[in-house]
């Protein structure tokens, strides 16, 4: 653990002297956001997850912690991910706060805090300088990076484009609002079992469905493209996080709003920003250029020329086996004819 530790220490010393921002720091005690007091923070909402057992569960519980989770990491994929880390599509001021507040809510700082670590960690992908580099360690990169001092600061020259709005600067030092809020709610709606399953419950399957994606994503999967990192494709992912899965494609072309590059690559969150665009809510969809598509059917069939040569020297071998065995003496030491 405590080598684990210092490999963190010096991910995150790197970090500093690579971004070349500045640091704008939070109010004193807004988010207690020294390593110690969010890991209490962050593991009591885990702890908090069994009280179901004293709770039970009904049909609005349930409601309420499957709606919850989809609608915030919604706001996290089509918000805080695609529109404010990567600008991959344009929408209104009204829109944009709505996509800010709801993945506020889902408890993981406000969006110029997300957005902004989220550029570093492109400029320097599995590389030192990355925020939640696996090679530093699985959990390093799924969760014990959020502990560490050095990510408890919002980065405003990363994200300058969108710290000209007063309203997300604000929503970005108060974070903790959408998710008091939406506690509020649940209480109101289901009592202290709606708080259980619609806030701690959801909010423990948003976390680890996101974190994943830093994790798991960066080591299970295939690779289509050469991105210079270890991002791959993983379908389950893609399913839990709404398409997010589909990492390999994003790094190869993270400006898109479509991640699924193909109509088999399913990407809910793509097809919900389709929808509000139908209705003009959001414009200006990215998507890859035909270079991109071109560079993945070149690579499919290098790969599928290599597997065949791969075949045909295992079926060379083998031949070649046969063969020896063919010509090895017989016990009278005559060779053995074919």
């Amino acid at each position: 653990m405590r080598n684990s530790r210092n490999a963190s220490k010096n991910a995150f010393s790197a970090v500093k002297a690579n971004s070349g921002a500045t640091a704008a720091d939070e109010p004193d005690g807004l988010w207690l956001r020294f390593g110690g007091v969010t890991a209490a923070i962050y593991w009591a909402i885990h702890a908090s997850c069994l009280l179901a057992i004293y709770t039970g569960v009904n049909a609005v519980d349930v409601a309420l912690c499957l709606g919850l989770f989809w609608l915030r990491i919604f706001g996290i994929t089509g918000g805080f991910h695609r529109y404010f880390a990567h600008r991959s599509f344009k929408t209104g001021r009204v829109v944009q706060f709505l996509l800010a507040f709801l993945g506020t809510s889902a408890i993981q700082k406000g969006p110029l805090w997300w957005a902004g670590t989220h550029r570093v960690h492109h400029r320097h992908s599995d590389q030192p300088g990355d925020p939640h580099s696996p090679k530093v360690s699985f959990w390093h990169s799924h969760q014990g990076w959020i502990f560490e001092e050095a990510w408890g600061e919002t980065r405003l020259e990363e994200i300058k484009d969108f710290a000209k709005f007063p309203e997300l600067v604000w929503l970005n030092q108060w974070h903790v609002v959408p998710p008091l809020l939406m506690a509020f709610a649940c209480y109101a709606i289901g009592g202290f079992s709606g708080l259980v399953w619609g806030v701690s419950i959801s909010t423990v399957i948003c976390w680890h469905a996101t974190y994943s994606i830093n994790s798991l994503s960066h080591r299970l999967g295939s690779t289509r493209f050469e991105t210079g990192d270890d991002s791959k494709n993983n379908l389950f992912l893609a399913l839990l996080t709404l398409g997010e899965g589909w990492h390999n494609n994003h790094h190869r072309f993270m400006n898109s709003t479509r991640q699924g590059f193909y109509w088999w690559e399913i990407d809910i969150t793509y097809y919900l920003l389709r929808l509000m665009s139908s209705v003009g809510l959001v414009w200006d969809m990215k998507t890859p250029p035909a270079s991109v598509y071109a560079e993945a059917s070149a690579n499919r069939a290098v790969r599928s020329v290599a597997a065949s040569a791969k075949e045909a020297a295992v079926d060379v071998v083998a031949e070649s086996v046969a063969l020896a065995s063919r010509l090895t003496a017989d016990p009278s030491g005559t060779p053995t004819p074919p």
